[in-house]
C-alpha cells in the first residue's frame, strides 16, 4: 500500500492539473482513474478511421482563457485561428445570421430588470406567457439546450442573464493536434517525477479522517494519503448510491452531496461525421440552394440534430453534428447507428441530399454519447438558482483533508469549459499548499 501526499480521483483535466501544481510544489501524488485512458472529458481520436485528429470530447479554446493558454504555451502547443460564419436553415433557406432568438432585446431587458431569481422556465411563464411569443419561448429553449446543455426547467435566470450580458467575442481556437496533447504534457510530467497515474481503477470508497485518507477501488486495490481530491465528473457525483463509478464517503459528507445536486448538469451527444469531399461547398449544392457554404462555420437547424460546425477556417470533409439538453438526454440509449441516421437525414433534409446518397459519400463516423458513459454521465455543469451557494460549500475543504475539484467549481462564465476545469485543479491544489 503505497502512501503519497495526496491521492487525486479522477484523471481528467482537473484532476491532473491539480496533481501538476502539487508536484511542481514537491508533494507526491496518486492519480487513479477509473477509464482505460487518461482525459475526462477531452479525448482526441488519433487513428487510421478520420484523417486527421478527431475531438470527441472537449474541442475549442473560447476566447482568451488565461490558465488554458499559458499551459499550451508552456507545453510548446500551438492553437489554430477559428474564423467562421454562423448560418442558419430556416423554412427551407439558408440565411446568414448569430441571431437565434427573435425579441431578443425585450428578452434581455425582461432578465435585466429581474430582482430575484428563478428558473428561466418561471421567468418565461411569468413575463412571455403569451401566444405573441410562443416562437420566442421555442427558441430560448432550442438555445439554451444546445449551447448551455441545460434544462430550461431548472436553469438559472441569473446565470444565463451573466452570460448573455458579457458574450465573449475573443478570438476562437483549436488545440493544434487536439487536445489530448495538453492532457499528455500534464501527465508526463508527473510520472517524470516518480508519481504514478493508474488507469482501470475505479475508486467505489473513501475512507477519511483528519489528515488521514484510505482510498478502496473495485479491483482490491488500496492507496492511503494524508488528502484527497476527488476530481470526477458531476454526473458521476449525483449518480445514484451503488451505480457504476459512485462513489461511498465513510464517514458521509451529506452536505457536500447535497451541494452537488444543486448544480445543473447536462446532455450530450456529439457526432462526427467525415465524408469523401466538402459537399457543402460544391458549386452543385452552391447552386441548388443559393447560397455559399465556403466559409461556413456553424449552422443552426430545426432537425433532429440540430447544430452542426465544419473545421473552418479549413476546407475539410469533417462535419460535426451536435445534440445538447433534454434532447440528448432522453434518446442517450439509442444504438449509435441510429443516431448516426438521424444525422444523417437532418443533413439531407437541410441539403437537399438523399439519405443513401450521403451514407455513400461517408467514409468515417462516431458517436460520441457522454451522457451514456458511466464515467461521466453527461456534458457539463450549468447553474441552477441555488447553484452559487453550493459551489462556494464545496470549494470549501472538509476538514482540511477531502477536497472536490472540477469545472463545476468554477465562478464565472467560462464554466463547463477545460479552462474552469484547469483553474479549478489549480485552486485546490494551492489551498492544500497553503496548509
Amino acid at each position: 500500500m503505497k502512501q503519497t501526499d495526496v491521492i487525486i480521483i479522477g484523471a481528467g483535466a482537473a484532476g491532473l492539473m491539480a496533481a501538476y501544481a502539487l508536484i511542481k510544489a514537491g508533494k507526491t501524488v496518486t492519480v487513479l482513474e477509473a477509464r482505460n485512458r487518461l482525459g475526462g472529458r477531452i479525448l482526441t481520436l488519433n487513428n487510421d478511421v478520420f484523417t486527421q485528429p478527431t475531438e470527441l470530447g472537449a474541442e475549442f479554446v473560447h476566447g482568451n482563457l488565461p490558465v488554458t493558454l499559458s499551459l499550451l504555451k508552456e507545453a510548446g502547443i500551438a492553437t489554430t485561428g477559428v474564423d467562421f460564419e454562423m448560418w442558419q436553415h430556416k423554412d427551407g433557406s439558408f440565411i446568414q445570421s448569430n441571431a437565434f432568438i427573435d425579441g431578443w432585446d425585450a428578452l434581455l431587458k425582461a432578465l435585466n430588470e429581474l430582482q430575484h431569481d428563478v428558473p428561466l422556465q418561471d421567468f418565461l411563464d411569468e413575463h412571455f406567457a403569451g401566444s405573441e411569443y410562443a416562437k420566442m419561448r421555442t427558441q430560448v429553449q432550442n438555445y439554451v439546450a444546445g449551447y448551455d446543455t441545460a434544462d430550461i426547467n431548472d436553469v438559472s435566470a441569473f446565470a444565463l442573464r451573466n452570460e448573455w450580458n458579457h458574450e465573449d467575442e475573443d478570438a476562437q481556437h483549436r488545440v493544434t493536434g487536439g487536445y489530448c496533447r495538453m492532457i499528455n504534457y500534464l501527465a508526463q510530467k508527473c510520472r517524470d517525477a516518480g508519481n504514478d497515474i493508474l488507469i482501470n481503477n475505479v475508486v467505489n470508497n473513501v475512507q477519511w479522517h483528519n489528515n488521514n485518507i484510505t482510498v478502496s477501488a473495485t479491483n482490491g486495490s488500496t492507496y492511503n494519503a494524508a488528502k484527497v481530491i476527488v476530481a470526477l465528473p458531476l454526473g458521476v457525483l449525483q449518480a445514484a448510491e451503488g451505480a457504476e463509478g459512485t462513489i461511498l464517503f465513510n464517514p458521509p459528507v451529506q452536505e457536500q452531496l447535497n451541494a452537488i445536486n444543486n448544480i445543473g448538469f447536462g446532455a450530450v451527444i456529439k457526432i462526427l461525421l467525415e465524408f469523401d469531399t466538402v459537399f457543402w461547398e460544391s458549386d452543385a449544392v452552391t447552386k441548388q440552394l443559393g447560397a455559399n457554404l465556403s466559409t461556413m462555420g456553424f449552422l443552426f437547424t430545426n432537425e433532429a440534430i440540430p447544430t452542426f460546425w465544419t473545421q473552418a477556417p479549413a476546407h475539410s470533409p469533417l462535419i460535426t453534428g451536435w445534440l445538447g439538453g433534454p434532447p440528448a438526454y432522453h434518446v442517450k440509449d439509442a444504438f449509435p447507428k441510429d443516431v448516426l441516421q438521424q444525422a444523417l437525414t437532418s443533413l439531407s433534409n437541410v441539403f437537399k441530399i438523399a439519405p443513401d446518397s450521403l451514407k455513400q459519400k461517408l467514409v468515417a463516423w462516431h458517436v460520441a454519447n457522454w451522457t451514456a458513459e458511466p464515467y461521466t454521465r453527461g456534458s457539463y455543469a450549468y447553474d441552477k438558482v441555488a447553484s452559487a451557494q453550493a459551489r462556494k460549500l464545496l470549494q470549501q475543504p472538509v476538514n482540511d483533508t477531502l477536497y472536490f475539484a472540477g469545472e463545476y467549481l468554477y465562478d464565472g462564465p467560462a464554466m463547463g469549459t477545460v479552462e474552469a476545469a484547469l483553474t479549478s485543479g489549480r485552486n485546490v491544489a494551492e489551498k492544500i499548499l497553503k496548509l
